[in-house]
């Protein structure tokens, strides 16, 4: 069974989709809680909410749940986030500080090794193999990550968090104009909020690929999901009446991703 989907696409755009699986082995899924095989953190429907919004884009989708391994966090380890709450490579809890295993089944250093091996490195070895292919095409290759969080999560921050959270590791991970580019769009999208690195910077996807300096370039988009959930409790189903109001500002800021990275690459010329 593979645990990593992708569609290479002409684009200069690369989705990048480490949350949206919900893949959870026999022998790992045995081990959970009750808690933990609710499956609660999971991006839910990331992947079709972005479906066709942006034609010829690449997608790369880990279909195996955070739950066995966080897709979007360091190897090593590494808090994305020193000092503050945050979950970590291999979970021991969810987003409520809530322990999602059985007691005595929590994965011990040698299966979190065997899990970097058999679900993390694939993963990144698809991304890396399309950022390389995408950057040969064009000169420029943009992963955009796309991610969702419930709008209240008090373990991990204070109050309802903004609709659109863009991340960029302060600038760091992508050319300004790719940046102001998204940040216009969600700042003017009417009834929604937004805000630029703030609770969430970007996370391990973001800061290790997005190297403006070589031509790689990286952008996160944490949205709420009460922008696209009829309710952040399960069943956790879309709302397609959000969804098609939120997908009109998604794909224009797709658009203008494109569009910007395209036009650096002309100016560079």
């Amino acid at each position: 069974m593979s645990f990593v989907e992708f569609s290479p696409g002409t684009s200069p755009v690369i989705l990048a989709f480490p949350h949206t699986g919900t893949l959870v082995p026999d022998d790992i899924a045995d081990r959970l809680n009750g808690e933990g095989k609710k499956l609660r953190d999971t991006d839910w429907h990331i992947h079709l909410l972005y479906g066709g919004l942006l034609p010829n884009a690449t997608t790369v989708r880990a279909t195996f749940h955070r739950y066995c391994i966080d897709a979007n966090r360091d190897p090593t380890g590494a808090s994305l986030y020193p000092g503050q709450n945050t979950t970590s490579l291999v979970p021991l809890t969810d987003f409520d500080n809530q322990p999602i295993w059985k007691d005595g089944r929590q994965p011990t250093e040698a299966e979190t090794s065997e899990r970097i091996a058999f679900y993390h490195r694939p993963y990144h070895a698809a991304l890396e193999a399309e950022i390389a292919r995408v950057k040969a095409l064009h000169g420029i290759a943009v992963v955009y990550d796309c991610h969702s969080i419930r709008s209240r999560c008090p373990f991990l921050f204070d109050g309802v968090l903004p609709d659109f959270n863009i991340g960029t590791d302060n600038g760091r991970t992508c050319a300004p104009e790719i940046q102001r580019a998204v940040v216009d769009i969600c700042s003017n999208a009417q009834g929604y909020s937004s805000v630029l690195n703030g609770r969430f910077r970007g996370g391990w996807t973001t800061r290790h690929y997005g190297r403006p300096e070589t031509g790689v370039h990286a952008i996160q988009m944490e949205l709420a999901q009460i922008s696209h959930l009829q309710s952040e409790e399960a069943p956790f189903e879309l709302d397609q009446a959000k969804s098609r109001r939120l997908s009109k500002i998604l794909a224009g800021v797709l658009a203008a991703v494109e569009r910007t990275a395209l036009e650096l690459v002309g100016a560079n010329k």
